[in-house]
């Protein structure tokens, strides 16, 4: 999901904290209340990057006008089995903005027709430099979005190529103030670390360069070997590997660096300058109700969660002969939920309610004194020690 718009209210909203968000979080039944966040994935790229996990296809541009409808249709399926009021929408991919001019004010159109918008706050677009002209930007702020997130995933061209970029550094930073040029007052820039062969100096000329430009907010990923990408088979044939000692070091950096130019760390992989924290991702991490539209796009409502097929020519096939594009649902348990609230709670800056890890005094009790975890405000919330070993230390509570 994604992130924020209105930055005042993008303010109101990280200032509370995960929990408080919805105290009871998934603990409710589907009908309580509107859905108030929207994911809508647009799967199409114009080259497949080696690396990316993430449900993809090759830009095909006789299906997306099909596509586009198909999603229109998934949309207004939606609408007939849930109360829609959404306070934040992200469009995300593959690369939405390979979509042309008239596909995207087609859809956008129709969001804010189908739609009540009145409550929304953060509308995000995800895009890859060089996929938006300086007209495809006014199209996006004329229809609402106000917020972009701009995959840059690092400033130097040897590294760019090793990951299958079609851009170069040159691009992005001309895409990063064309952005700005029409307005955009909401950019996050992505960046990635712990590429095969990257140096210390290397991400420090990539954090340097990042904050020179001053984006409002910055994700900033290790790099996975996920299965079923090219990178990991060259792990797996032992062309790559993973050096977790120097990971910590580039992570340490980015701690280091960002926070210095005064980004709050207030995610594990994500920085914002005060007010642009992602609204829509904090939604995730709280345990919200969310819809998910497009192939392979999860939802979650009350105890039930469900899984578009991950194959766009059968989801519009499905959409169109009005059948529902799900592949696979489950039904959640007390325990897999209260998992997930400490698994994603933990990586916040607002950490898990104490109160939440009732029964789990020992474990906590041994993090405190690793220290790893302190107490902040009746929260345990990860110290800087505690943020390079998060996966290990929410596996100790779960």
């Amino acid at each position: 999901m994604g992130n924020s718009a209105n930055h005042n209210s993008a303010a109101e909203v990280t200032a509370v904290s995960a929990v408080q968000l919805r105290a009871n979080a998934g603990d409710t039944p589907a009908t309580t209340g509107p859905i108030r966040h929207l994911y809508v994935h647009i799967p199409f790229c114009a080259r497949i990057c080696p690396y990316c996990a993430f449900y993809k296809d090759l830009l095909d541009r006789s299906q997306t006008w099909r596509f586009c409808e198909a999603i229109l249709s998934d949309l207004d399926l939606l609408r007939t089995r849930f109360a829609i009021l959404p306070e934040t929408i992200y469009f995300g991919g593959g690369t939405p903005t390979a979509l042309t001019i008239p596909q995207l004010e087609m859809l956008l159109r129709e969001f804010c027709e189908r739609l009540d918008l009145l409550q929304l706050v953060e509308w995000t677009m995800e895009a890859n430099p060089g996929s938006v002209s300086g007209r495809k930007a006014s199209v996006l702020r004329k229809f609402g979005v106000n917020r972009m997130s701009l995959g840059v995933q690092s400033w130097d061209d040897d590294l760019l190529k090793l990951l299958g970029r079609e851009h170069n550094a040159r691009q992005a930073e001309e895409s990063f103030h064309l952005l700005r040029a029409t307005g955009f007052t909401n950019i996050n820039v992505d960046l990635m670390f712990g590429l095969p062969g990257q140096t210390i100096e290397q991400w420090r000329s990539t954090l340097e360069k990042t904050i020179a430009l001053q984006p409002d907010h910055i994700s900033a990923y290790c790099l996975t070997y996920e299965e079923d990408t090219e990178f990991f088979l060259r792990y797996a044939r032992g062309e790559f590997r993973q050096e977790l000692d120097t990971d910590a070091e580039f992570f340490e950096l980015a701690m280091a660096i960002l926070e210095n130019a005064a980004y709050e760390h207030y995610e594990i992989s994500n920085y914002a300058r005060p007010g642009f924290a992602s609204v829509h991702n904090h939604a995730y991490w709280a345990g919200e109700d969310y819809l998910g539209i497009g192939p392979s796009a999860v939802s979650t409502v009350g105890m039930q969660r469900w899984q578009n097929v991950c194959d766009y020519r059968a989801f519009i096939d499905r959409v169109f002969a009005g059948q529902s594009p799900s592949a696979s649902s489950e039904t959640l348990t007390d325990e897999m939920k209260r998992t997930e609230r400490i698994a994603l709670s933990l990586r916040t800056s607002h950490g898990i309610s104490t109160s939440q890890l009732q029964g789990f005094a020992e474990q906590t009790d041994e993090l405190i004194a690793l220290g790893l975890l302190q107490q902040s405000n009746g929260n345990l919330v990860l110290t800087r020690k505690g943020k390079a070993l998060a996966d290990s230390a929410a596996e100790a509570l779960l």
